[in-house]
């Protein structure tokens, strides 16, 4: 049985939980007292959940008619002060694009969780995919650079959910975290750690005291504090391209200093963002990429490998945007081939392939199940050098 403190939070120690629910559990901890969302299968325990538990906590959550005005409440709210979330998969965030893009412009920091299923459109929508993963880059409109977060386990699912919010706050940008439906509706042991192990940032509010001597908008720093409406910030927020005081302006100058600055505190930035994993790579003769529920299914595979005498070695990525193109130049030039394992016919092996100083090939899988080890263990048998 899940044990409160009086703020509302769970008690540290270990719980079995499903992965959907400690997602919420993280985004309560991290500040979180706003959602907005629409049901979507197989995301819609943490609606559920969060309908439940934000009440508790002193936040609400809100259904919405659709994904196209979650977004939007979630911009509002999030203008207003608060930490906000929503949650969905392949069809809604399909809707969402529009307004993500208009957050990305207005610099709203917001955390969207796609709960990823097998498509395209409807597809199976109680099963795995990985389907919307260049989706979550290229999805909206512009020149935007976006943090993408791939958890692996429950407790995965969990630790990024705070650490969405985090880079939400920092950077002042929409954040994904892009599970899937085995790691949503998993239930493994989690651990919740003590206040004192969880790092929360806590949002940058502009004064309005500093607008009788400034612009509200330097774009030549990085991290701007936010203007809170209502607390006497007279600044003009607006979906056009806008100069230093907030208004539009179809100057290509402005237009310069604007997208370099939205997408250069991301790429300034990577190196930090940038979170992955390396196992058995020391020796590795070739290496598996991959990332979320299929990269456990590449672990068991690196695992048989050696066991025939294949030096096989696995690279998990957790943070697959911004991409990691410095760590992807430095594995393949130490192995003869990547073999990029993920539940789709090819989505991450392009940048890979882009970023990759040795050959690249697929283990491909249709969504729908896990992906078999055995697949990927077919593909380092083809490519082991001999």
């Amino acid at each position: 049985m899940n044990q409160y403190a009086e703020d509302g939070t769970l008690v540290p120690g270990d719980y079995f939980m499903m992965g959907n629910f400690a997602c919420v559990e993280a985004a309560i901890m991290a500040g979180c007292r706003f959602y907005a969302g629409y049901p979507i299968t197989p995301s819609s325990e943490i609606f559920e959940s969060a309908s439940t538990r934000l009440p508790q906590v002193g936040g609400y959550a809100v259904e919405m008619e659709d994904e196209i005005a979650s977004v939007a409440a979630l911009i509002g709210a999030s203008y207003a002060g608060a930490k906000v979330m929503t949650a969905t998969s392949g069809p809604g965030f399909s809707l969402m694009m529009e307004n993500i893009g208009l957050a990305y412009m207005m610099e709203a920091p917001l955390v969207i969780v796609n709960v990823q299923r097998a498509g395209p459109s409807t597809g199976i929508a109680t099963l795995v995919g990985q389907g919307d993963m260049m989706q979550a880059k290229w999805g909206t409109h512009g020149d935007v650079e976006t943090i993408v977060y791939c958890p692996n386990s429950v407790q995965e699912f969990f630790d990024l959910t705070i650490q969405a919010f985090n880079s939400a706050e920092k950077f002042r940008t929409p954040v994904f975290v892009m599970a899937d439906q085995v790691v949503a509706m998993m239930w493994e042991r989690l651990r919740i750690p003590g206040c004192g192990e969880i790092e929360v940032k806590q949002r940058d509010v502009l004064d309005p005291k500093v607008l009788s001597s400034q612009v509200p908008f330097d774009y030549s720093e990085d991290f701007l504090p936010m203007p809170i409406a209502g607390t006497g910030c007279r600044v003009n927020i607006d979906s056009l391209t806008h100069d230093s005081r907030g208004y539009p302006s179809i100057e290509h100058s402005v237009s310069e200093t604007l997208t370099r600055h939205l997408v250069g505190k991301i790429t300034g930035h990577a190196r930090e963002i940038w979170k992955w994993e390396e196992f058995l790579l020391e020796d590795a003769e070739v290496a598996v990429v991959s990332y979320g529920c299929s990269s456990r299914s590449a672990l068991r595979a690196v695992k048989i490998a050696r066991s025939k005498g294949i030096k096989a070695g696995l690279l998990r990525l957790i943070t697959p945007w911004p991409f990691p193109d410095e760590i992807i130049e430095r594995v393949s030039s130490k192995v003869s081939t990547l073999v990029v394992a993920e539940i789709n016919y090819g989505q991450l092996i392009h940048p890979i392939r882009e970023h990759s100083r040795c050959p690249v090939v697929g283990a491909n899988w249709a969504p729908g199940t896990l992906i078999d080890p055995s697949a990927i263990l077919d593909a380092l048998q083809v490519v082991v050098p001999s």
